[in-house]
């Protein structure tokens, strides 16, 4: 750590991640929360040119810089041949970063960028910690785990993945930024009666083909609502969905937008979300304690939205849905059968609270000044 003459603590971290947003957003919540607690942090956010994060990030304001890599293919390759030689030359471009931005702890949130800037962080004898949101890990977390000072993980039944004297329990940091945005908000802000209960339906931050589908003769099912119901079809899904409904009449109460910019708001008037079950939705909704039923993307690495709905569904905190057993009139009674049991819902969000972590940030900033204060130690 450095020490100004005023004696006010100044922190320099590197983060690196990307290729999707389960990646990027809690990298950026956890250095949006290390602002508050340090006045003078500097941050470099090392991605692709070509992942998300490269429009994401500097639109947040940090400091960000780019390396060549992909991922391996699962089959035999010459193509893996290729990305061996990139990781080299990543490596010894991260090393340039590392030398010259001189962090006093670098973290890894995921994704294969993530590699070569944690393996040459660890090579040069810096602080380092991987970020594992998934109660499944990625190919790159497991490879970096061997030289990592620390493995920071989000569900519990990850830990088997890891070395255990590595492991450090943080949660996710998005779930800490929700907590903060929960206080003094109402439905009416969203468009929405005060008195009725609120489902959000989402397929996830681009939205997704067979919940849009199902949503369609969900509202084809449905008549007169006593709740209300706001649908995020996803941008690219808009203007296909809106043309499929021109010719139908949509309840009073339902409401169909492409995006929602105040996603963490907005959550924290909901009564019962339906969404996919990627690790940042999970960490959000149950730091809110919120019911949820899951409907888990199939296109996703070892299946892990399965595996991370299933912890929640072993908790009474969620139903269920499998992408391909989800129909129009299966959405509908389910929500429908929800809301009409109190009970139910109450137990559900008790589930959901004490999967809960709110306080993910300060846990972070815990383990980071852990691994400070013993530098040297790890990987």
């Amino acid at each position: 750590m450095h020490m100004e003459d005023s004696g006010v603590e100044k922190m320099k971290i590197l983060v690196s991640g990307g290729g999707t947003g389960g990646h990027i957003y809690p990298a950026l919540a956890l250095i949006r929360g290390l602002k508050k607690k340090y006045f003078h942090l500097e941050t470099l956010y090392v991605g692709t040119e070509e992942g998300l994060e490269s429009s994401i990030v500097p639109k947040a304001g940090i400091l960000f810089k780019t390396i060549k890599i992909s991922g391996f293919r699962r089959r035999i390759s010459f193509e893996n041949v290729k990305t061996v030689a990139r990781f080299l030359s990543a490596y010894q471009k991260a090393k340039k970063y590392l030398k010259e931005f001189q962090p006093d702890v670098v973290i890894g949130t995921g994704g294969y960028v993530s590699g070569p800037v944690l393996f040459a962080a660890a090579r040069l004898k810096i602080p380092t910690v991987i970020h594992e949101q998934n109660s499944v890990p990625g190919i790159t977390n497991i490879f970096l785990s061997k030289f990592v000072t620390k493995v920071a993980i989000s569900f519990e039944a990850v830990s088997e993945y890891f070395p255990k004297e590595k492991l450090y329990f943080t949660g996710n940091p998005r779930a800490s930024e929700v907590v903060r945005n929960s206080k003094g908000i109402s439905k009416k802000r969203f468009g929405f009666q005060e008195n009725k209960k609120l489902v959000v339906i989402s397929g996830g931050s681009r939205g997704a083909r067979p919940i849009n589908d199902a949503v369609r003769m969900y509202i084809q099912l449905s008549d007169i609502l006593d709740y209300e119901v706001l649908y995020i079809t996803g941008d690219v899904h808009y203007d296909r969905v809106m043309e499929q409904l021109k010719n139908m009449q949509i309840p009073k109460g339902f409401k169909l937008v492409p995006y929602m910019a105040e996603m963490q708001e907005l959550l924290t008037v909901t009564d019962l979300i339906v969404n996919r079950a990627g690790a940042t939705t999970l960490a959000e909704i149950t730091a809110l304690g919120l019911p949820s039923i899951l409907i888990p993307s199939p296109h996703v690495t070892n299946n892990h939205q399965e595996k991370n709905a299933r912890v929640l569904e072993e908790h009474g905190a969620c139903k269920v849905i499998l992408e391909s057993e989800l129909t129009g009139e299966k959405l509908k009674q389910a929500i429908e059968s929800l809301l009409q049991d109190e009970d139910e819902l109450k137990r559900m969000s008790e589930g959901s609270f004490t999967l809960g972590v709110r306080d993910s940030i300060e846990r972070f900033d815990m383990l980071i000044q852990e691994i400070k204060n013993n530098r040297g130690c790890g990987g």
